[in-house]
């Protein structure tokens, strides 16, 4: 792309919506993500009697391994989420703001 186009697509409203769109979806997953990792990491610091709890009476599966499954896999659900809406819906928009600059 030249500059100019670069230029164009920069001017264009719809981008600087794209942008803030993108940016707050982006901080909104990755503060889910935080949140989730260091409420773990709180546990483990200053309650780590309630992850060793045993699920049920005499099992050994303890709350803990659920709840870092949990997290594990949510992380990777957000990252795809994130991933499913950037090819989609972003990209859409991007493709739209990119033609009419090229107009």
């Amino acid at each position: 792309m030249s500059s100019l186009l670069y230029q164009k697509v920069r001017a264009n409203p719809r981008f600087a919506e794209l942008a803030a769109r993108r940016s707050r979806f982006a901080l909104l997953l990755t503060a889910a993500v935080l949140v989730s990792y260091y409420a773990l990491m709180m546990l483990v610091a200053f309650a780590p009697q309630v992850l060793k709890t045993p699920i049920a009476e005499g099992a050994t599966l303890t709350v803990g391994v659920p709840i870092g499954a949990v997290i594990i896999i949510g992380s990777w659900l957000l990252t795809g989420w994130f991933v499913s809406r950037a090819n989609g819906e972003f990209d859409e928009l991007n493709q739209q703001i990119v033609q009419e600059a090229s107009k």
